[in-house]
């Protein structure tokens, strides 16, 4: 079985020589078999093209071990790197991170007591982002009911719209507008009758996606 080196670049190191060097020597120390390397050299994109790659191979039974340098280049919160983990383990994967005594090798007493102790730790993350975020829709609800909600009023919702929270989301008869686009009506007066933008009446007849891309049908491309 290979062991795949996964070495991640970040915001304020954007090199991977000095974590690979290292993870290669560890490798071979530990004699943990043939190495294959997956290197993600962006920092910003939330899409990890090569972590995608190994967590794929991981489940298909390519890999028998992942070793990384730290446990913050194999997620970005505890909740996506409990996850990544718990892939692996799902696969029968070793995870590996000897400069922070990270093991996860069933044959280690403490790889279960680690995994079930990151578990905990990403549900209270979860239960902090929660309670942040009904705490925010709270108090945006009491003031835009004091008036305190506005351009020049000292506070404005993210979208500078600054709408009533909890109003009821707009619909509109996506058969009917096909049937008025069919008729000949232009997509301005469709949007007119509708009540919603035309760029949403256009999407919505095309059967385009909020993306723009037509969605894929079954048994097509």
């Amino acid at each position: 079985m290979k062991c795949a080196i996964y070495a991640r670049v970040s915001t304020v190191d954007q090199h991977c020589d000095m974590q690979l060097r290292e993870l290669s020597e560890d490798v071979e120390r530990m004699r943990l078999g043939d190495q294959v390397r997956y290197v993600d050299m962006q920092s910003t994109r939330k899409r990890r093209p090569s972590l995608e790659q190994l967590l794929k191979d991981a489940a298909a039974g390519k890999l028998g071990t992942v070793v990384v340098w730290k446990l913050d280049r194999f997620g970005r919160s505890v909740q996506e790197l409990v996850a990544n983990i718990e892939a692996l383990d799902r696969a029968g994967v070793r995870f590996l991170v000897p400069g922070q005594g990270i093991d996860t090798d069933k044959r280690n007493p403490t790889s279960r007591l680690l995994l079930h102790v990151l578990a905990a730790v990403a549900e209270f993350e979860r239960d902090l982002i929660r309670e942040r975020v009904t705490s925010g829709q709270v108090e945006y609800q009491r003031a835009f009911d004091a008036g305190e909600v506005g351009a020049g009023k000292g506070r404005e919702s993210k979208s500078k719209r600054n709408l009533a929270p909890h109003r009821p989301k707009k619909t509109f008869a996506r058969a009917k507008a096909a049937k008025l686009r069919a008729s000949g009506l232009s997509w301005a007066k469709i949007s007119e009758q509708l009540g919603v933008k035309v760029s949403t009446v256009r999407d919505a007849v095309n059967g385009r996606d909020r993306t723009g891309k037509k969605p894929l049908r079954k048994g097509g491309s």
